[in-house]
């Protein structure tokens, strides 16, 4: 059950208050930040934090293809696309002038691929020689094919060929961390601003850990500081398109990410941007033992009742598309025939009342209910995720009987809580592909990948997943 989105973000040259117009921007976030430590949390506010204050060995260039970073260039692999070598710049520093070497990768990749890693990324490392093992608490950390072969030469050891492994490496779950900032502050490491050093164009300060607004400082020890212009970027957290779209009136936002009726006001404005990203807005489903959607039926009624084509139109109004596949459009396309992915794989059915009450009832006679079925719909406060909600509230309540639907809108940091400890039935979610093939969304479905909340759980796919998985080479996509 999907709902695809795109933010409509506005941009403005006017500024007020600024040290420069030139030295400074102030941009706004959507929900809270809630730490820097990407070992121990992943989430959009977050990564796009790390992404201005951290580089690890590629970064994405203008073309959203890998380029160097901390990385000297990009590698090939050898040993049949199973080794890669990473030589490293020697003039790349930390914030507090410590040198950014490869020990400073296999410490923060051997933290984040641990089973005690708190991130819900550790899967990610899948594919890296021992990982899975690690990961399953089968082997320890030190196994991982992760080798610092000397300071500024990183080895990186595959159980098999991964082509997209290269394009893997621009993300944040892959970026360096610190060893003297590791150990001077312990538990406490990426809990504020102050508690880690930054190797990107610019360092975070005056993040507590609670507050919803702080700024990026440009980094004095960055390598390739002549070409950062700005010296400050300020934040702000912005949950209501309509309070972002008056701030950015008042030149006090140089961006509004704006959606519902603010963005239909405004579909004819000059500075008005549609963005389109590679993800999907759906409903996770959870599976477990006890909870009502474990019925194949039900859930397939509840995806039919939505109408993703009035969702998009009426209450997003921001350029939002609809979506009826798991895997995004416009991401990949077929290396055989040409054709996207996710065109090839549109369900037969995606909105049918009459069929989806149908289903309902004979999924709800299958089950043995006998009462109302009660289902728990979480997600975070923001407002356009209210209104999604509130549409599927309806949807689900006015089309299908003996049911009714709980909305739970709290703050992310409430929200994750919920859905990580599976106290949910239904959670809005967002996923956005880490990499540009499908795997970056069937991965999260496999049995016991650390994202699958929902408890997802089919044999026949998780069979054909590690077969494709174990069939790949370099010469292929799947």
């Amino acid at each position: 059950m999907l709902l695809a989105g795109c933010a409509s973000t506005k941009s403005n040259a006017k500024q007020e208050n600024k040290e420069t117009s030139k030295d400074s921007i102030t941009l706004m976030q959507t929900n809270e930040l809630l730490s820097l430590d990407t070992s121990n949390h992943a989430d959009l506010t977050t990564w796009n934090i790390l992404e201005n204050t951290m580089e690890g060995l590629y970064k994405a260039n203008s073309k959203h293809q890998p380029a160097p970073a901390m990385a000297t260039k990009i590698v090939k692999p050898t040993d049949n696309g199973t080794v890669y070598t990473f030589p490293l710049r020697h003039n790349a520093k930390w914030s507090n002038g410590d040198p950014v070497t490869a020990h400073d990768f296999v410490i923060a990749w051997q933290r984040s691929v641990a089973p005690t890693s708190k991130s819900g990324y550790n899967y990610i490392f899948s594919g890296i020689e021992n990982a899975d093992a690690i990961i399953a608490g089968q082997k320890s950390v030190q196994s991982l094919g992760v080798k610092a072969l000397d300071q500024y030469t990183l080895q990186v050891k595959l159980e098999h060929p991964m082509p997209y492994f290269n394009k893997m490496m621009v993300m944040p779950a892959f970026f360096p961390e610190n060893q003297t900032a590791l150990k001077n502050f312990g538990n406490k490491y990426g809990t504020n601003s102050k508690s880690l050093y930054y190797n990107g164009a610019f360092y975070a300060t005056g993040w507590d850990g609670t507050n919803e607004n702080w700024s990026l400082k440009a980094n004095k020890y960055y390598y390739n500081k002549k070409k950062v212009h700005l010296k400050t970027i300020k934040y702000l957290v912005i949950k209501d398109p309509n309070t972002a779209h008056e701030l950015f009136e008042r030149n006090k936002l140089d961006d509004a990410t704006i959606t519902g009726v603010t963005a239909k006001e405004l579909q004819g404005d000059k500075n008005l941007i549609h963005q389109n990203r590679a993800g999907n807005y759906y409903l996770r489903v959870n599976l477990a033992n006890n909870h009502p959607l474990t019925n194949n039926k039900m859930r397939q009624a509840l995806s039919l009742v939505l109408n993703r084509k009035t969702l998009t139109k009426n209450v997003l109004a921001d350029g939002s598309l609809p979506a009826n596949t798991y895997v995004a459009k416009n991401l990949v396309k077929d290396p055989i025939n040409g054709k996207d992915f996710a065109d090839e794989n549109q369900p037969q059915q995606t909105y049918n009342v009459k069929l989806a009450r149908k289903l309902w009832k004979q999924g709800y006679r299958e089950s043995g209910f006998k009462k109302t079925v009660a289902l728990t719909l979480i997600g975070d406060d923001q407002t356009v995720t209210k209104n999604v909600a509130q549409f599927v509230q309806a949807s689900i309540q006015n089309n299908l009987p003996n049911v009714k639907v709980n909305m739970k809108n709290i703050p992310e940091k409430s929200a994750s809580s919920y859905v990580h400890s599976g106290k949910f039935d239904l959670g809005n979610t967002l996923w956005l592909a880490d990499f540009a093939d499908p795997t970056s969304f069937m991965s999260i479905l496999t049995k016991d990948n650390p994202q699958n909340y929902g408890k997802y759980n089919d044999e026949y796919f998780n069979k054909q997943y590690n077969l494709a998985i174990a069939s790949s080479n370099n010469n292929q996509q799947y």
